[in-house]
């Protein structure tokens, strides 16, 4: 699935003004100690990081590097404020030598003998762990890996220092999408949350795919849709006149991540989703075509996306949903039909103004309010305009 997505929100880079006070130090770790620490869960690995993908010569590659004596590369952690550690670069090493220590390799869950390539030296070929020398197992175990270990001591709370170090020093070989970085650096109940709404079968409909997104561009969507729907944005007076979308879902993660009220955002989702899926069908989030309005265009739009799915959620809280699907289909069309509304969805998208205008336009569109009827409507619901 690709998501159109306006030129100032792929553009979207910041450094945070914050001023951070980080501590790193180095440490020595055997391959021993990195292995209980894992099994313990005191080193993480965070929830969907990206599944292990060396392949079995590469993994025995590594196995045959250690067991010759070669220098193994630096591995970077994060102490967390629990005691314990994150992994932010060097999973695929720490579990390339705990599979073949413990004997499976997981890539396919098969047994984890070292590869017969030629890359690999003669002595070890097609070996597993077991079938080694005792002096070689005990190499592996005793091997040690440097590890940079960084903590933030200020400001106390939250974990935006390190999303920048997560964005500046992963060496996985691929740049790693916002999401990707935000599921490694904020654990705790609300990144659980957005996994599994990620699941709904309404969600994955209009997502266009069964099998979750490799870059983890379907759950930023859904973090998207809390962070824009919230009383900040639409309610609150000091929201700035542009918002950096990358800072503030990060900020918005921090801040909620260990929020207790998770069950209540999950029903808002699911609720929003229904509505949207039962009434727009897989088309909920695809603009119209410029040459022919009655057909959509393949992308989904992630500004549609907020329009309809915010203005979703308030007809949802108002319990306006009796209209029929056909009605709300075509209403929503006439409103993509308007240049105004294009532009809203297309440029300065990050306006606050402006996401507040396409939200607040679609809602009108969808209900038949006018104004001053959308305006007394919500306050008298105490819903957000």
């Amino acid at each position: 699935m690709k998501i159109e997505q306006p030129r100032d929100e792929v553009e979207d880079a910041y450094t945070d003004d914050d001023l951070f006070r980080i501590s790193s130090w180095g440490a020595d770790l055997s391959f021993r100690e990195l292995i209980a620490r894992y099994d313990d869960n005191e080193l993480v690995k965070p929830e969907l990081q990206r599944h292990y993908v060396w392949d079995r010569v590469e993994a025995s590659r590594f196995i045959d590097s250690i067991l010759l004596g070669l220098p193994v590369p630096s591995i970077f952690l994060a102490k967390t404020n629990d005691e314990k550690l994150l992994i932010i670069d060097g999973y695929q090493r720490l579990m390339t030598v705990r599979d073949f220590v413990k004997g499976v390799f997981s890539d396919d869950n098969s047994v984890f003998a070292l590869s017969n390539s030629q890359k690999v030296n003669e002595r070890w070929r097609g070996k597993a762990f077991s079938q080694l020398l005792e002096e070689e197992q005990r190499k592996i175990r005793n091997t040690t890996i440097h590890a940079i270990i960084f903590m933030q001591q200020h400001p106390a709370a939250g974990d935006t220092s390190l999303y920048q170090i997560f964005e500046r020093i992963n060496t996985s070989g691929r740049s790693l999408m916002p999401q990707e970085i935000r599921n490694c650096v904020y654990q705790g109940p609300l990144n659980s949350m957005l996994i599994k709404l990620n699941e709904l079968r309404e969600w994955r409909l209009m997502w266009g795919a069964d099998k979750r997104d490799s870059r983890m561009r379907d759950l930023e969507l859904i973090l998207r849709f809390f962070a824009l729907s919230d009383k900040y944005i639409l309610e609150s007076n000091v929201v700035p006149y542009n918002i950096s979308l990358k800072k503030y879902l990060n900020q918005y993660m921090g801040a909620n991540n260990s929020v207790t009220a998770t069950p209540d955002l999950e029903n808002k989702f699911r609720l929003t989703a229904a509505f949207v899926y039962k009434n727009f069908g897989t088309a909920a989030f695809h603009n119209i075509s410029p040459s022919d309005a009655t057909r959509f265009v393949p992308n989904l739009s992630s500004t549609l996306f907020d329009a309809v799915m915010i203005a979703s959620w308030k007809i949802v809280s108002l319990g306006l949903t009796a209209r029929d699907p056909a009605e709300y289909r075509q209403r929503k069309t006439e409103l993509l039909r308007s240049p105004d509304f294009q532009k809203l969805l297309s440029q300065e998208t990050m306006r606050s103004a402006n996401i507040r205008k396409r939200v607040e336009l679609m809602f009108e569109a969808l209900t038949g309010d006018g104004n001053e009827q959308f305006r007394s409507r919500h306050i008298a619901a105490g819903v957000p305009i």
